[in-house]
Formats: C-alpha cells, sequence, structure tokens
C-alpha cells in the first residue's frame, strides 16, 4: 500500500545538508575515501540538474532499486533534493516490482549499471525511462553519475531544488522533522559517526541512520548490508560512536562478541539504538554488558517517519522493555471498542499525531477510514502508557493469539522462554486449532552448544505463566524465517511452517 508519510516533512534535502561543515564527513563506507558534505551539496545539485535534463523535476515519482552501500544514501539524498524519491527493495520479484511501479506511478527508475533486475524489464514495458547510477570507485564514497537513455526530452516544467512545499520521499509499507528528533532523543553532533547496518530501501536506516546523521552535521558510514561476520571488522575500520539496528541483528552481532576482545576493549561506542521490533529485556543487558554503553530502545513504523517514542540518555531513566516517552508525535491509548482515549494504565491500541504523521494513504480512502479517529492515526499496536508517559508495548493487535476467547501477548511468552539458559532465540506465534479457534506455538533458535527438550521448555513457562500461555507446540530452528528488514515475522509463520 502506498503512502505519503508526512510529506512536508520529508522537504528541503539540500536545506538539511547546509547543516553540515564543509570539510566534515557526510558518507563514508568502509574502505573508502569519505565524501565530504560539500561533495554531497555538489552532488545533489548536479544529480538534480541532470534529472531535470531527462524531464523530471519537483513532484516526479523515481524509483530507486539499488543495493545498500553509500551509493544508495547519496542518491537518496541527491534524488530527493529535486524530485520524490521512492526506495524500492532490489530482492522483489518480476511481478512485484510490476506492482509497486504501476502503484507509484513513477516517471523515472534509477538502477545501478551493470546490476541485472526485473526492475529494469518492467520499467521498459510500462514506458518508464530508466536511469544508471554509474558508480566512481576511485571516488569518494557515494560518488556516482546518472545517464539516461540519450533520447531528447523536453526540460522539467518545475526544475531546481524543492521547497518546504514539496515532497521528498514516498514510501511502501512492509522525514527532516523525524531526523531531528532522533538527533535530539541521541545528542546526535558533528562529533558522531553512525555505522549503518540497516537496508537502506526501509525508513529505519534511511531516517534513523542517514538522515538523522546528516541532520545533526555528523557522518554516517554505510556498509553493504547487515553481516554479523563483518561487523567487528568495520567497527575497527569506522570506529563508530553508535549503530542502529532491529534486535535479531543485536542477537547475532552478541553470538560474535566473545570472538572479537579486542574490539569490545577499543570500541567507542557511546550508545546502541534498537527499534523497529520489541528488544528483549535480556538481549539489552547482554548488549551493555558486552559494548559497556547505553542502549536506546526506539518505536517507530514507516507512518510516523519512523520515530515516535525513545527511551532517554543516562542519567535519565530508561527501562528494560519500554519503549520510553513520546519523542516525536503525540502519543495516546485508545479503546479498540469505541474510540476513546482512555486514561494511564489501561492497556489499549497506540494512537499519534503530530506533523510528522502521515496525512493519509495515497488513493485509498477506505485504508484511510480505518485508519483515522478523531484525527489520531491507529498504530495497530496495544500498549500502555504510565503516569509518568512511558510507553510500554504488549503487543501488535493482528499478532495477540485469540485461544478460545483467551487473549495472549506473544511477546510475554517470547521473554518467559528467553530466561532459559538454552534459548537463544524465540517467537511465538498463533496456530490454527479446530475447537479453540487458535493456540500457541513458538519456534527457538537454542545457543550454541546447548540442549533443551519440547517437555522442558513447556513446562519452563506453565512455571511462569498460566497453563492457556504455554505453547502446545515448540519447534527448533537453525534459523528463524525473517522479513526483508530483518524482523521476525509472526503473522503467516505457521503456514511458513507447515502448522497452518
Amino acid at each position: 500500500m502506498l503512502y505519503d508519510p508526512a510529506m512536508n516533512q520529508f522537504t528541503c534535502m539540500i536545506d538539511l545538508l547546509a547543516v553540515g561543515a564543509d570539510d566534515a564527513t557526510a558518507i563514508g563506507a568502509p574502505g573508502r575515501a569519505p565524501m565530504s558534505f560539500a561533495a554531497l551539496r555538489a552532488l545533489s545539485a548536479d544529480v538534480v540538474a541532470s534529472l531535470n535534463g531527462n524531464g523530471i523535476g519537483r513532484g516526479d515519482r523515481v524509483a530507486i532499486v539499488l543495493p545498500n552501500g553509500p551509493e544508495m544514501a547519496a542518491a537518496f539524498i541527491a534524488v530527493g533534493a529535486g524530485a520524490v524519491t521512492a526506495p524500492l527493495n532490489p530482492a522483489y520479484r518480476e511481478d512485484e516490482f510490476d506492482f509497486y511501479l504501476d502503484d507509484l506511478q513513477a516517471r523515472a527508475l534509477i538502477v545501478q549499471k551493470g546490476v541485472e533486475t526485473p526492475a529494469r524489464a518492467v520499467a521498459e514495458r510500462r514506458g518508464i525511462d530508466v536511469l544508471e547510477l554509474v558508480a566512481d570507485p576511485d571516488g569518494a564514497a557515494g560518488a556516482f553519475k546518472l545517464t539516461g537513455s540519450g533520447e531528447v526530452v523536453e526540460p522539467a516544467k518545475s526544475g531546481g531544488f524543492a521547497d518546504s512545499a514539496d515532497a521528498a520521499l514516498i514510501l511502501h509499507t512492509s522525514g527532516t522533522t523525524s531526523a531531528r528528533h532522533i538527533g535530539a532523543s541521541l545528542s546526535l553532533s558533528a562529533d558522531d559517526r553512525c555505522l549503518n547496518i540497516m537496508p537502506l530501501f526501509h525508513i529505519h536506516g534511511l531516517i534513523a541512520a542517514v538522515l538523522s546523521s546528516l541532520a545533526a552535521g555528523a557522518g554516517v558510514y554505510c556498509t553493504p548490508g547487515f553481516n554479523a561476520l563483518r561487523f567487528f571488522q568495520w567497527m575497527d575500520e569506522v570506529e563508530p560512536t553508535w549503530y542502529t539496528a532491529v534486535p535479531t541483528m543485536h542477537q547475532a552481532i552478541l553470538s560474535r562478541a566473545p570472538r572479537n576482545a579486542d574490539s569490545l576493549q577499543a570500541s567507542r561506542l557511546r550508545l546502541i539504538r534498537s527499534s523497529s521490533a520489541s528488544l528483549p529485556p535480556q538481549v539489552m543487558a547482554s548488549l551493555e554488558e558486552t559494548f559497556d554503553c547505553p542502549v536506546i530502545e526506539a518505536y517507530g513504523m514507516t507512518e510516523a517517519a519512523h520515530q515516535m517514542a525513545s527511551n532517554p540518555l543516562p542519567p535519565a531513566e530508561r527501562r528494560a522493555g519500554c519503549v520510553g516517552l513520546a519523542a516525536g508525535p503525540e502519543i495516546g491509548i485508545m479503546s479498540e471498542e469505541d474510540g476513546e482515549l482512555l486514561p494511564a494504565g489501561a492497556v489499549g491500541e497506540i494512537v499519534i499525531r503530530g506533523p510528522n504523521v502521515t496525512d493519509g494513504y495515497i488513493e485509498n480512502p477506505a485504508a484511510n477510514a480505518t485508519a483515522f479517529t478523531d484525527g489520531w492515526f491507529r498504530t495497530g499496536d496495544q500498549g500502555t502508557l504510565d503516569e509518568k508517559g512511558y510507553l510500554t508495548l504488549t503487543g501488535r493487535l493482528k499478532e495477540i493469539i485469540n485461544r478460545g476467547g483467551e487473549k495472549i501477548s506473544p511477546r510475554e511468552v517470547d521473554e518467559v522462554l528467553l530466561d532459559h539458559p538454552s534459548v537463544g532465540q524465540v517467537v511465538t506465534f498463533a496456530v490454527p486449532h479446530d475447537r479453540l479457534g487458535e493456540d500457541v506455538g513458538a519456534a527457538v533458535v537454542l545457543s550454541e552448544g546447548a540442549e533443551a527438550t519440547e517437555a522442558e521448555l513447556r513446562e519452563f513457562v506453565g512455571k511462569r505463566l498460566a497453563d492457556f500461555k504455554v505453547p502446545r507446540k515448540v519447534l527448533f530452528l537453525e534459523e528463524i524465517p525473517k522479513g526483508a528488514t530483518g524482523k521476525l515475522q509472526r503473522i503467516g509463520l505457521a503456514e511458513k511452517l507447515g502448522l497452518a
């Protein structure tokens, strides 16, 4: 589904770049010379002129299908300075590209020269201009040029840099305002450097890593994508002050930490950020002990231009298992039945409103009718706010397991299972049941060298939770299926594992 996440906030990319000092690092990459803010501003001007020469200007939508790396980060910024940028997952199949390029109504598609992708054939079939990004391997990280088809086209009707009334980013479901919220939450400054391991077709990497850094005049170092085997090598080379990731990535990094004692001792990390999925308290504690720095769990979603809440930095209170205080939009808890706002301590649907919250889904009135109530956007997440304003997630409404009328939060079961010394990763999910409708299932990855039986784990949970919350089926896996951004997927997992 296509939507416009508060487009009036994702604007003036070129103004955002004005924060950084000319010679300060804007974009870096392992093994590459960094690109300065001055060079990124110049690249943006060149790209906007190239787009204008190909008839593409402000308001025109440009799909970007590029692998992770500094060129993707630079293209995202440069294209957004003069057109509407729309990053797409390079792993999509032809049918998926056909749907998204049609839904997007793209004027052009940017792909990397020499890299095969089914997006090319789809674009050509639909009459969409294909522009090739030609990377400069000998230049600064992110340096590239755009080449067009060579056909003569009329210049863009609305050329030049975008202004504050122009859209800059469109994303499909899976901002400068939000980037500054993140920068404020983490106290980012020009002295910081972020090691980005998140995919750059997703808002977590684009906003939390790239834009938040640039908006603070800081540098962001872009890897080819997450690789636990290379993470500590990148740490040694880049010497980052922070990184942001999803919980499964943190867990993979922790599994490699014992082999990298020298890197841990030399680490300059002043914080670690986690978002896009709930961080188990056990993982947070292990990260803080391993890296000797605070872990800041945040709560975000694409419809809010990523960040909605964040735990504060020390010395303020941060809580394990909690996503912190409002750090962007206003947050409320709403009754799922009558749409009334609930008092502190009550459990209900998390709702948000504010300048970085989407105004609605493009050309989808049915979705908009159900997504908004009295000006509040309904996130689909369940949670509670305490008297101090700290937000705790209790589950995703669509993921709540309904076992014969008993509602079970899968996250609650996850956290109990993770306390078992043999359990490395776990995801609890709904499995079909003839009589009850749904029952509780759990997919478990055991810690390296550990052993456990299904009966043992069920007994362990049964000593801590009510009987109806105990998994009736426990599957032991080498790896739990994940989505494109590395998040564990509960919905549809029973079908994937042959339990539907």
